[in-house]
């Protein structure tokens, strides 16, 4: 009996309480995941999860299995990486989480990183949910504003700034506000946030929460909504940097702008010092200094 045969399935499927996806991690089929897992069963002679059509649970074998099981995988993880680490290697899949609102800014960078390091792979999961870094085997994930978990180490990558926008189609029509007052007055295009209540405006002089024209819970499509000339939306500076650079789409009141949540890279320490991680947090800190001169320019 081969002693580690259908360990890692087992770990993933208690991790994720599903075999569909721990077989999405794995990057093979679910049939496989299961056959492994079963072998392992028969072979132990005991049960170590209790499956239904909708869920997968542990039982009390599976629970104390799992915990040892852990540790070994987890040591033949962390060998692998010291190995690729001594090496100096940037190869292997990396795998990244970030929330809707920055991943069109991410993916078009990526194509750097894998032209410079072509032994490398991604998986990029686009998510406003909070991963678990270790039990997924995330390498990076890319935070906006408050960080809860202490132990993770974190790198700031940018402060964005909450910037207004209207089109000059619509400023043309509708005339450019000159203070908060008369903003309210103006078709507003607001983000709904996750719990059905809309976004109030943020300025130095206070907030705005006039009724909005229109509702979306998708940041991009504020931007696409001034740009078709619905009306004013306020965003992050990087979500419209490049259409007020090329005319685009034009400030509003500027200089009432305050500043948004801060983004940041996060990683387990374990991690921080692969070269795969290390290479994708370069990409980022030279996509955000770059932005940053853009700003200041």
């Amino acid at each position: 009996m081969d002693p580690f045969s259908g360990i890692v399935q087992f770990v993933h499927v208690a991790e994720e309480r599903s075999f569909r996806r721990a077989a999405e991690r794995l990057g093979v089929t679910t049939a496989a995941v299961s056959k492994a897992v079963s072998k392992l069963e028969t072979e132990l002679g005991v049960a170590l999860l209790e499956r239904t059509s909708r869920s997968v649970a542990l039982t009390d074998e599976g629970a104390a299995f799992l915990e040892r099981c852990r540790d070994a995988v987890d040591a033949v993880r962390a060998g692998r990486e010291l190995v690729a680490q001594a090496r100096g290697t940037v190869a292997g899949r990396l795998r990244v989480t970030v929330s809707p609102i920055l991943s069109r800014l991410l993916i078009s960078e990526l194509g750097r990183l894998l032209t410079r390091h072509p032994r490398l792979s991604l998986q990029i999961s686009v998510t406003d949910r909070v991963a678990r870094l270790v039990e997924e085997e995330i390498d990076v994930a890319i935070r906006m504003g408050e960080l809860d978990d202490s132990s993770l180490v974190s790198r700031v990558l940018h402060t964005p700034r909450w910037t207004t926008v209207a089109s000059p189609a619509y400023l043309a029509r509708r005339g450019t506000p000159k203070t908060l007052d008369e903003l309210a007055r103006h078709e507003r295009l607001v983000f709904l946030l996750p719990r059905g209540k809309p976004r109030a405006w943020a300025f130095t002089e206070g907030s705005l929460d006039a009724p909005a024209a229109v509702l979306v819970d998708q940041g991009d499509l504020l931007v696409d909504g001034a740009l078709a000339g619905l009306g004013v939306a306020q965003v992050l500076d990087f979500m419209v940097q490049t259409h007020v650079r090329e005319g685009r789409l034009l400030e509003v009141l500027p200089e009432l702008a305050v500043a948004g949540p801060t983004i940041h890279a996060v990683c387990s320490p374990r991690r921080r010092g692969i070269p795969r991680v290390r290479a994708f947090l370069d990409l980022l800190g030279d996509l955000f200094a770059r932005r940053a001169d853009l700003r200041r320019g």
